[in-house]
């Protein structure tokens, strides 16, 4: 097949799960306010998250589950298109029309993430911050912010604390394709389980089941490193004065971690997990159901459908 089409069907995927992200998100998106408040505000007791949503809407207003909303959502159809993207475009490289396995699919899954945190990381820290404006935290040493807006927000970042203030939280991110990765090989395994070797588009309910199992356990497995992340990208933290970046980087993850089980034992590392899994497996599991249907539609009206499902 020729680079073209390959170059078309990667961008209908591309498209297919940055609308399915940003409807999914949309839905949920009350559920990550709740989780990002328990992981940055540590002085804030963890309890349910429909406690921890009538806190906010009590302290903050009706609006403030929602606060945010625009930049995430701006940074999720970004990361997804070009996460897609990657992972799809290197796929029908590699394989070349062959059969993938679960070994391949976290390869690829990797080095797209990799490209994806290189390139929009920036405007995850950004809506971090957007996101967190406003907020009434139960911890007194967190400083407030005053950002107009998207750009205003880049600008004050880097005038007041440099260029590589954007890529804050961009090694803890490096580790984190593995979430993504995992999620898209267990994603993947289990389509072809249920599939077994028949072309088939899959329902709606297999869609969203296999997406919700895929995101529980790449989420569970990489939250401590989440965690760190959400601290770094909101930028309120003391950092390693280590000349280089790469042991700076690896003593701030080692001295938060570190700090956080102090503080408040083991679990303390998942600290929001309730609030994590019960919005980032509602997400997944609604976004890849919205991907499958967006990209079976498309690629039936290419009249691509037999080969489509061939490859994948």
């Amino acid at each position: 097949m020729s680079f073209s089409v390959l170059s078309y069907e990667s961008l209908v995927h591309a498209v297919s799960g940055a609308v399915g992200s940003v409807t999914a998100m949309t839905v949920f998106f009350p559920l990550d306010t709740a989780r990002l408040r328990l992981q940055v505000d540590e002085n804030r007791k963890a309890k349910s998250t429909p406690t921890i949503l009538a806190e906010i809407v009590k302290e903050e207003g009706l609006q403030a589950p929602y606060r945010g909303w625009f930049p995430v959502i701006c940074s999720l159809c970004c990361s997804n298109f070009v996460y897609f993207y990657c992972f799809h475009s290197l796929k029908a490289s590699w394989l070349r029309g062959k059969q993938s396995a679960p070994s391949a699919d976290l390869l690829i899954g990797i080095a797209a993430g990799i490209v994806n945190v290189l390139v929009t990381t920036p405007l995850w820290v950004v809506n971090t911050r957007l996101k967190l404006q406003g907020a009434k935290f139960r911890n007194a040493e967190i400083q407030p912010t005053n950002y107009s807006g998207i750009l205003d927000a880049f600008v004050q970042i880097i005038r007041d604390e440099g260029v590589g203030a954007l890529w804050n939280g961009t090694f803890t991110s490096l580790l984190l394709v593995l979430n993504p990765a995992i999620q898209f090989m267990i994603y993947e395994g289990l389509k072809r389980q249920l599939r077994r070797g028949v072309p088939r588009e899959l329902s709606a309910v297999e869609a969203f089941v296999i997406g919700a199992v895929a995101k529980a356990a790449a989420t569970i497995v990489t939250y401590p490193l989440q965690t760190i992340q959400s601290i770094l990208r909101f930028g309120q933290f003391n950092e390693s004065t280590d000349k280089s970046k790469l042991l700076s980087s690896l003593r701030t993850i080692k001295c938060l971690l570190v700090n956080r089980v102090r503080k408040y034992g083991m679990l303390g590392l998942f600290k929001g997990l309730e609030a994590k899994l019960l919005q980032t497996v509602l997400t997944a599991a609604l976004m890849f159901l919205f991907y499958e249907k967006i990209a079976s539609c498309t690629f039936r009206a290419m009249g691509l459908s037999s080969s489509h499902y061939k490859r994948r």
